[in-house]
């Protein structure tokens, strides 16, 4: 028996316009003839800011913050309407998601898919990376933490290797994939000469070969989902992606080398591509106009600062595969070796055994295309939201097929987490990564685990993921404004605790409250922007107002905010 489609409302970007976004999806719903959807997904830049401390922890300029809608949803005065997951972005509290690392409810029915993460909701198997590329912190772990400073908020929401190993360690059909930034070079397997019509200045950094991310590429050309959403660039943009039967990259390096992506630019200018976008489910603008958040400011997407910039060079395609195993935005071949070996052992790169030979997919990953689907923002006029209707290719179990669907663990991704829970660490500028062993160092790892998890976890009935949201930082309090020179307390999460005492892993995100207090008595690090200031707008004690530009640049430039 088929699994029963999937009613499923596609997002872009959230912009803390949760109002505006639930009264589209009421609307499409109604006029698609459908009571409401099985499921909301937000592509990012969901920004959920519980008060005014938690915007001095999202990377938006002090005089364009907003507080947005989510803290009513925190707070109880409302309620999500339809069951929401999103993936975390650029603009972020990122002190909020880094207390729901492993994923969890933000607010009721809001559930954020954490670094990286596996669920299930009904038939449907869903795989989301948080964040966006940038290859010079790529191998680095998660070093911010609370106390912040400007270059932490900068750096907080960049995707790391640890979390994409995780992912490449599924073996077994998946049906959707979410990123908040395409993936590398995706825009060459859609109608390009509409997108760069569009948006002219992503035409060079596409023939450069910097458009997008290579980690969601990486990711995709692994897992191989029948569906993949995004949001970031803001636009519409589809495509289908073909894959290569029964192979896949073995490092983000093979992703796009440079003279793969010259050939298909080049390539590209033969092509006569029809320029209509042919048709489509259900666009914004056949939908009655958002009342909120009407004024579009001008930011650069992703810059570092998120100020409006000129323009900036990018990196080419080979320093990009280069700094994706490197420790600072420089291109290692310009360091000198009799220099590089003075460096303190903090500062040298770790040594990775990359593969040139292509991995082979397990049997159970058998997609040959996956369509792409990226939206734009919920703004008046633009094509932000999509319903579909989705169904599960993926192996799925017969309850699973009752509505109202509930999220649920992935066992297998339950087993891949407890593999990979001792070696990461959190907090520590100076931590190095363990070293990535390889798919067949992992793989018996893995199998002994999903053991345990079926004995400890799935026998047990505990594979619906608990609707145990408890309010952690106080509510925001409108009476005293967004106008605070304070940094967010660091609180533990009692969703965290709860799986990491279900999986029996470490908490890392659990520390004493002297420890936190030594902390905050210690201050921000040192920031590479320049000196910590305090004062409006800044980090409180130690805090930093200044501006600062990012080097990398996974996108064109100019975009909008």
């Amino acid at each position: 028996m088929p699994a029963v489609p999937l009613r499923v409302a596609i997002e872009g970007c959230g912009h803390g316009t949760l109002h505006a976004i639930y009264d589209s999806v009421e609307k499409a719903s109604t006029a698609k003839g459908w009571n409401g959807v099985d499921l909301l997904i937000i592509g990012g830049d969901f920004q959920a800011v519980r008060n005014a401390s938690d915007l001095n922890a999202m990377s938006v300029p002090v005089r364009y913050r907003e507080i947005g809608d989510f803290h009513e949803y925190y707070s109880g005065v409302r309620k999500a309407p339809y069951l929401t997951i999103f993936v975390g972005g650029n603009h972020e509290a990122s002190n909020y998601l880094f207390e729901l690392y492993y994923g969890g409810w933000v607010a009721p029915n809001i559930y954020y898919m954490g670094a990286a993460n596996v669920v299930r909701c009904g038939p449907i198997r869903i795989a989301g990376i948080s964040g966006i590329w940038k290859g010079y912190n790529y191998q680095k772990t998660h070093h911010e933490r609370l106390p912040y400073n400007q270059d932490d908020v900068r750096s907080a929401y960049h995707v790391r290797e640890v979390d994409v190993r995780k992912l490449l360690q599924i073996r077994t059909q998946v049906d959707v994939g979410i990123s908040h930034d395409w993936p590398r070079g995706v825009e060459w397997d859609g109608n390009w000469k509409a997108l760069f019509s569009m948006k002219g200045h992503f035409e060079e950094d596409a023939r450069n070969g910097t458009l997008g991310s290579v980690a969601a590429r990486y990711v995709l050309e692994r897992l191989r989902p029948f569906h993949w959403f995004s949001a970031h660039l803001h636009c519409k943009f589809t495509a289908t992606i073909k894959h290569a039967q029964g192979t896949a990259p073995s490092d983000v390096a093979q992703v796009e080398s440079s003279s793969a992506i010259a050939e298909r630019a080049s390539k590209a200018d033969e092509i006569d591509v029809d320029m209509d976008d042919g048709p489509s489910s259900t666009l914004a603008n056949d939908q009655p106009e958002p009342a909120t958040n009407t004024d579009e400011i001008d930011l650069d997407l992703d810059g570092e600062d998120g100020e409006a910039k000129g323009n900036i060079q990018v990196e080419s395609v080979s320093a990009v595969v280069a700094d994706a195993s490197n420790d600072s935005p420089a291109v290692e071949a310009a360091v000198p070796e009799d220099l590089r070996n003075q460096l303190p052992e903090s500062f040298k790169q770790v040594k990775r055994k990359r593969s040139a030979t292509p991995v082979i997919l397990p049997t159970d990953i058998a997609n040959t295309a996956t369509d792409f689907l990226a939206l734009d923002k919920c703004l008046p006029n633009r094509k932000f939201l999509e319903l579909l209707e989705i169904q599960a290719q993926a192996q799925y179990e017969e309850e699973s097929q009752q509505r109202p669907y509930k999220l649920c663990f992935d066992e297998e991704w339950l087993a891949i987490t407890r593999v990979f829970a001792s070696d990461q660490q959190f907090g520590v500028p100076a931590a190095k990564p363990v070293p990535d062993e390889g798919e067949g160092f992992y793989r018996p790892l893995v199998d002994a685990q999903e053991l345990w998890v079926k004995e400890n976890i799935v026998s047990k009935g505990l594979m619906e993921i608990p609707e145990n949201f408890e309010q952690t930082a106080p509510i925001y309090d409108s009476s005293v404004g967004i106008d605070t020179p304070e940094q967010p307390k660091e609180y533990t999460n009692n969703q965290t605790a709860a799986f990491c005492k279900m999986l029996d892993i470490p908490n890392p995100f659990d520390i004493s409250e002297e420890a936190r207090q030594e902390r905050i008595d210690r201050g921000p690090a040192s920031s590479s922007h320049g000196p910590n200031r305090g004062g409006r707008g800044g980090f409180g004690r130690g805090g930093n107002r200044g501006g600062g530009r990012g080097r990398s640049r996974s996108r064109g430039r100019g975009g909008r905010w």
